[in-house]
């Protein structure tokens, strides 16, 4: 039973998640994209670019987020991410997308780890710290909450539109709400408690150092590592089914009458919002996976996420789309159960004046291995094929994590 209470902080730290994943595009990013005549190998470029970016601001931001304050952070990174929907909205060649993925890059630099680091520094204000898990993952259900209505809702603008980049467009509405939201939340959450008044914007120098000296401890590397491959490896896949979505919405005998475009959004809307229907439920529910688990929760769940990525290709090979789809949807409830789990891990060994920093370490190393993966996803499928490029990155990930697992003797 949880023992948190669900005040109007909970419903802030709700609603903002929510919102924030009411981002329209993400159902139909690739398919965009291969409209608008680019490549996988561009698109692998454009990826690969956008988490360039985003390890070059990466440790920075969250130093600057846990030194100048965290709000201040989170205001800037949706400003940005408002920019970057006005230049998709326009775009309409290689350079211009580039530029809205350097800054669509910028925004999650400086979100990523800051809202956590503030719910971590609420709970330890209101003595609820042995409840990271339960409450984290219960404000992390409603963003999936939001990713759920929001492919219904993309899924009726592209069918009613026709066209998919409109939906950049109504992206930003949310955010500019999502903006004055933040502003809204009080000022203690801006700094650690464990600051003074006197010393709340403590040196840059120092914050850096604090972060070294975090994570080099082994424990927190080992759970740094074991986070950030399973979830730089669904964002670097993740949006390349969409082409399985689109190829199931042919097996569907409805809106048979409908343009593909229009066909497509409304069956991919309503299959991402049975997705995202799951993962809300797997994010909620994961604390009791942790209390009640006898096992390596982490590294058997990544080893999971992979066997279910290599199951995915196989079948996409096979053009059994339905069951290739079913095992890619395993992936993202692998990864709704580990994020609440590991991130609880994370704040349980790390000083709450520097967790920004530290999370913002672990998107840092998230955002290198995405960008490998992202490239070297597109340039094997655009040679033989998206089936063939999930088996090979999948298995070779697998494969690379049991020898470091039983090389370091990280079970230990």
């Amino acid at each position: 039973m949880s023992s948190f209470v669900k005040n109007k902080q909970y419903y802030k730290f709700s609603f903002y998640g929510f919102l924030k994943n009411l981002r329209f595009f993400d159902a139909f990013f690739i398919l965009f994209l291969v409209e608008k005549g680019l490549s996988y190998t561009e698109i692998g470029v454009l990826y690969a670019a956008r988490e360039i970016c985003i390890n070059i601001f990466e440790v920075p931001s969250g130093i600057v987020a846990d030194t100048y304050g965290r709000k201040n952070s989170l205001m800037g990174s949706f400003v940005a991410y408002i920019l970057s929907f006005v230049v998709f909205f326009i775009s309409a060649n290689f350079w211009l997308f580039l530029v809205a993925f350097i800054f669509y890059g910028v925004g999650d630099a400086f979100r990523s780890g800051t809202h956590k680091g503030m719910i971590m520094e609420y709970l330890k204000i209101e003595n609820w710290e042995d409840q990271k898990i339960d409450y984290y993952g219960h404000t992390r259900s409603w963003s999936q909450m939001g990713s759920a209505i929001s492919s219904l809702i993309a899924g009726g603008i592209v069918f009613y539109s026709g066209e998919y980049h409109n939906i950049f467009l109504y992206s930003i509405v949310p955010y500019m709400i999502n903006l004055f939201l933040i502003m809204s939340y009080p000022n203690a959450l801006n700094h650690s408690s464990n600051q003074s008044e006197k010393n709340k914007k403590v040196s840059f120098v120092f914050m850096v150092k604090s972060l070294i000296k975090m994570v080099k401890r082994p424990k927190v590397l080992k759970i740094i590592n074991t986070a950030a491959l399973h979830s730089a490896y669904l964002k670097a896949v993740k949006d390349y089914i969409q082409p399985l979505m689109a190829s199931v919405a042919l097996l569907i005998p409805v809106f048979v009458n409908q343009e593909d475009e229009k066909r497509n959004g409304a069956i991919i809307g309503v299959i991402y919002f049975l997705i995202y229907l799951g993962t809300s439920r797997a994010s909620k529910y994961s604390s009791k996976l942790e209390k009640n688990n006898k096992i390596d929760l982490p590294f058997v769940t990544l080893l999971f996420g992979f066997f279910l990525g290599t199951v995915t290709g196989f079948f996409y090979s096979c053009e059994i789309w339905v069951v290739a789809l079913v095992a890619f949807i395993g992936i993202y409830l692998v990864e709704n159960v580990r994020k609440p789990v590991l991130t609880g891990y994370i704040s349980d060994n790390v000083p709450n004046e520097v967790l920004t920093s530290v999370i913002s370490a672990q998107s840092l190393l998230k955002t290198i291995l995405t960008s490998v993966l992202a490239f070297v996803f597109g340039v094997v499928a655009d040679h033989f094929g998206i089936g063939i490029s999930f088996i090979v990155v999948s298995v070779f990930l697998g494969v690379f994590s049991i020898f470091i697992y039983y090389l370091k003797g990280l079970r230990n």
